[in-house]
């Protein structure tokens, strides 16, 4: 008998969404019928599941909430639209058809994603098929947006007009349209396309009947322009040119920001380096992992359900001999990957094509107000095509020399910032979408950053670090979707007004951050953060980033500096 067979536990049952994907007839459940029925909101559990894979999460105002229920009133439900954007480009026209559908169908903003799309917030049920299929009619998608499915492609934004950008973009596409789901529910369900109710799904050559056991992202980038956070992703895929001519690609896998607090099971992870490919084999390399990850990815448990999981349970020999010989993919003998840099792509650039781009902050991403009315000016007015960045800003493409003061004093009458005004931190700082949108959010992100910016910042002012370039990434919840876990500085929210702080990682995103307090109230962020700051202006090496101080001085060090009433909480 064998023994240690013998204790090994059963084998889990499979989650309850897995039953539901796999009962959907290809995602189509009851969605059709309870958009067209429900007068005010609050679909099924089933059809809230199965809409995140049209691109869709059913939320409520959680701003309202409480009073509401304690006047006996239901909740305000509402639905978050995001529109998936490989790269995060798109034409003038499409652009003015989003701000449009922003007026018409959502609360009148846009969001920026830090995965480069574009959120609409506060759509009712009634609004909710209209406004997916306005956004078909400008030939954009909100299909695989959201869900158990490659999510929203992402690849350097800088609009260079040279080789290397053009195949880095053109290779964002075609994964992008490659990747959709091979259901036609969506097109039926929002789209009015004819089926036969009696057929059978069809077959997901790539997925399969359950999809894959939780969302898989992917990011590709060339060195010198890690905007993207490429290791921060499931695939992250480092372009090597000779000159102009793609030589291949190396691919990272097993990245990924999501944990749960006080879960030591669950964690953040930097994707790491499997080989190298060639031009020619980057979608038998997409193919290979995203098979291992559909076949092997935990269906049990969805908190463990990411690739970074499998790759950090079965390791990397494993990892590699899976891909070589059960899923046939040939690595090329290669070299180390190169460094990976961040360049600053706001303000005025040359495109290398006799024509400029504009790099303009967007604060938190949030294009409303006077943001939302300079940019639908600058989109009309000069033609410009916006490409979205990671770091929730927005680059105007395309524009003439001639057109540039024009466009200065456009942007000077409506009150929009420059990156000039802005500091470092100010800059590099991201914010996900957290209260009142995100039923997850534990506390403030969006509405919370330029106060908080604005403390650290008289922080770096007193120590004269002003001009130092630091990356703060705020989330409202373990999840991470503003990459809390790379980067310089992170707060993780923990409790409502409180936050985890994590540091220790590098502006680059190749090295994970650690948690140095677990709970720290939002108006003690910079009186924590002032001796810390204090050793690294007085103690740093030569042009050493926060981060890199705090990771070479490690946790015990820096606990030391802390107050001494949370030197104990630390």
């Amino acid at each position: 008998m064998d023994i240690a067979t013998d204790l090994r536990p059963a084998t889990p049952s499979p989650s309850g969404a897995e039953a539901l994907k796999a009962a959907s007839r290809g995602l189509r459940g009851s969605v059709a019928e309870e958009i067209a029925g429900q007068p005010r909101g609050g679909v099924s559990e089933a059809a809230y599941s199965l809409l995140k894979f049209h691109g869709t999460y059913e939320q409520f105002d959680r701003d309202t909430a409480t009073p509401r229920k304690q006047a006996g009133l239901d909740k305000e439900w509402q639905f978050m639209v995001r529109v998936r954007a490989p790269g995060g480009m798109m034409t003038a026209a499409q652009y003015l058809a989003l701000d449009d559908i922003a007026g018409r169908y959502a609360n009148g903003t846009l969001k920026i994603t830090s995965r480069q799309g574009i959120q609409f917030h506060g759509t009712t049920i009634r609004n909710l098929k209209p406004e997916i299929a306005a956004i078909n009619h400008a030939l954009m998608t909100t299909y695989a947006a959201c869900g158990d499915v490659v999510r929203n492609v992402m690849t350097t934004p800088a609009p260079r007009r040279d080789a290397v950008h053009a195949r880095l973009q053109a290779d964002a596409v075609m994964l992008s349209e490659r990747l959709l789901p091979a259901s036609r529910g969506y097109y039926e369900i929002f789209l009015d396309e004819q089926a036969d109710p009696a057929a059978p799904a069809e077959e997901d050559p790539i997925y399969g009947t359950t999809y894959l056991p939780r969302k898989f992202k992917i990011g590709l980038v060339e060195a010198r322009d890690n905007t993207v956070d490429v290791l921060a992703n499931d695939l992250g895929l480092v372009a090597v040119f000779d000159g102009d001519t793609l030589r291949g690609y190396h691919v990272h896998v097993g990245g990924g920001q999501g944990m749960t607090h006080n879960n030591p099971a669950t964690f953040p992870r930097v994707a790491t380096h499997v080989g190298f490919v060639g031009p020619d084999q980057l979608w038998d390399a997409v193919t290979a992992v995203i098979a291992l990850q559909r076949d092997h990815g935990d269906r049990s448990n969805r908190r463990r359900a990411r690739l970074k999981y499998v790759v950090a349970d079965r390791g990397m020999d494993w990892i590699r001999t899976e891909l070589t010989t059960t899923y046939g993919l040939v690595l090329q003998p290669d070299e180390a990957p190169p460094a990976l840099e961040v360049p600053e792509l706001l303000g005025w650039h040359e495109q290398g094509d006799g024509l400029l781009w504009l790099g303009i902050p967007v604060d938190a991403g949030r294009i409303a107000g006077s943001t939302r009315d300079a940019l639908r000016a600058a989109v009309s007015r000069f033609g410009a095509n916006p490409v979205f960045t990671p770091q929730q800003d927005v680059l105007l493409t395309d524009i003439e020399p001639a057109d540039r003061p024009a466009l200065d004093a456009l942007l000077r009458e409506h009150g929009i910032a420059t990156a000039e005004a802005l500091t470092p931190l100010a800059r590099w700082s991201l914010a996900c979408t957290a209260l009142p949108f995100c039923g997850l959010a534990l506390t403030e992100a969006e509405r919370a950053r330029g106060s908080i910016v604005d403390a650290v910042d008289e922080v770096l002012a007193r120590h004269g670090m002003t001009d130092s370039r630091i990356s703060l990434r705020i989330a409202g919840c373990p999840n991470g979707c503003s990459r809390p876990y790379t980067g310089d500085l992170g707060l993780v929210g923990r409790v409502p007004g409180q936050y985890a702080l994590f540091v220790g990682g590098d502006f680059a995103g190749t090295r994970l951050s650690f948690k140095l307090l677990e709970k720290l109230p939002v108006g003690q962020i910079a009186g924590v953060l002032e001796p810390l700051v204090a050793e690294w202006a007085a103690r740093r090496l030569q042009d050493e980033g926060f981060g890199d101080f705090c990771h070479r001085q490690g946790l015990p060090a820096l606990q030391a500096l802390l107050p001494a009433a949370l030197q104990a909480a630390a």
